[in-house]
């Protein structure tokens, strides 16, 4: 370590521990919600608050930020929207999406579930907030369940009102890991000197050792620098130390992986091959195309939670984009946060049509995902189930509901499938030690 004090990062999903205070506050305020026999959420009666057949809900993201920016998670959702009214609505009521700004900051993140609140929404859906811990109580508080937030932080595993679609960094990492024993002399892992960045050797190692290769070397690198130059040297000496057996370098830099590659291309002509990995959320194939990536990123492999963006079980997706987004360059169907978007409003179509001709609210909503609904998504995941304590609870991960994920590859600049199935790292989380 460096010494310097400990900053939270910005740039990569965060797998943060959640104050037992906090935790505290939400069990209370779940005691005291199942103790009212009208639920929480909105009055019986009502959806969203609207006091007629619509339905109304929230999806949040930053967006104008010097960090991380998801501007199309709250467009699409919009976009779905205005598609779901076109067709009819969802079992004949109108879908209402607000939309928040959470600005990356605890403060911003906060009053968008106060806005939640007060707007008695019936959820909140496909939202991305590095800040769980903070808008999390708000919403337990007020028995709004959170559908599909994107995998950032450790809240999103635990919460009891947090229905997760995807792993999170926890499934991406351990994946790489064990993808990469079947094929890597010594690995270098190369991420943040932050408290998010701590929580990532363990995960990369518990895939590592599950394939039978030793940990990998951890090497620690300023988050926000503008060049890499020795970080990319220092990887390079490890992972080519063993002529025998070709090396791997990972990059783990949230936004700062595309400034680390620029400095790794033209650093590697000096050193023997070495192959390049990382995890979804380091680089997507929207960040493929931005740099060049048949030069820089072609075969490199990345983990991911979904199948690749060309793969026909989007062509759903795509087509609402294409009938109420045409043109609206805020959404991207290759990115992340929009499919994570997508998967998130499948589930709750699914759940609202579950209700029949039911009351849809807060409470109601809640009810049908607690009562062992199973979702299909079309083959984009496995089929979703949330029970209160899943397999991973013993690791700190009870509400982990999916834990397969894709391994994909970069071929002249296009992120293809290297794997046809999904690869499930249940086991190897299970060893993991990040307590």
């Amino acid at each position: 370590m460096t010494g310097r004090p400990r900053m939270r990062s910005t740039l990569l999903p965060m797998i943060t521990k959640r104050p037992v205070r906090a935790t505290a506050r939400s069990a209370a305020a779940l005691v005291a919600c199942a103790s009212l026999a009208v639920g929480c959420g909105v009055i019986p009666g009502t959806t969203g608050g609207s006091g007629d057949d619509t339905i109304t809900v929230m999806t949040w993201a930053p967006d104008g930020t010097k960090a991380t920016n998801k501007p199309g998670m709250p467009a699409f959702a919009q976009a779905y929207a205005r598609w779901i009214n076109a067709h009819g609505g969802i079992k004949g009521r109108k879908l209402k999406v607000l939309t928040c700004n959470d600005h990356n900051d605890s403060v911003a993140a906060a009053k968008c579930a106060d806005r939640a609140v007060e707007e008695n929404v019936v959820a909140v859906v496909g939202s991305y907030s590095q800040y769980g811990d903070t808008f999390l109580p708000s919403l337990e508080g007020a028995g709004i369940p959170y559908i599909g937030g994107y995998g950032v932080t450790n809240a999103e595993f635990t919460s009891p009102l947090s229905y997760p679609v995807n792993g999170g960094q926890p499934t991406l990492l351990a994946g790489l890991g064990k993808e990469l024993a079947r094929d890597c002399g010594p690995v270098a892992l190369v991420r943040p000197d932050t408290i998010a960045g701590d929580e990532l050797p363990p995960l990369l190692n518990s895939g590592l050792r599950a394939g039978g290769h030793s940990t990998s070397d951890d090497q620690l690198a300023d988050e926000d620098a503008t060049s890499y130059d020795s970080q990319s040297e220092r990887a390079l000496n490890y992972s080519t130390a063993d002529f025998s057996d070709k090396g791997c370098v990972v990059p783990a830099l949230g936004d700062r992986t595309s400034t680390f590659m620029d400095s790794f291309r033209r650093a590697r002509d000096e050193y023997p091959g070495v192959r390049t990995a990382t995890v979804l959320g380091s680089v997507d194939q929207t960040v493929i195309n931005a740099t060049g990536g048949a030069t820089v990123y072609d075969g490199s492999y990345i983990t991911g939670w979904y199948p690749v963006a060309s793969d026909p079980r989007w062509d759903g997706m795509k087509k609402v984009i294409s009938e109420q987004a045409f043109g609206d360059n805020r959404i991207d169907a290759a990115d992340a946060g929009v499919q994570t978007t997508w998967i998130a409003y499948t589930v709750f179509k699914r759940v609202v049509e579950s209700l029949g001709d039911g009351d849809v609210t807060a409470d109601s909503v809640r009810g049908a995902l607690n009562g062992g609904l199973k979702v299909s998504t079309g083959g984009l995941t496995p089929t979703l189930q949330w029970k209160f304590q899943d397999v991973l609870a013993a690791v700190g991960f009870p509400r982990l509901v999916n834990r397969a994920v894709t391994l994909q590859v970069v071929r002249e600049g296009r992120l293809v499938a290297a794997r046809k199935s999904f690869i499930d790292v249940t086991k190897t989380l299970q060893s993991a030690d990040v307590n």
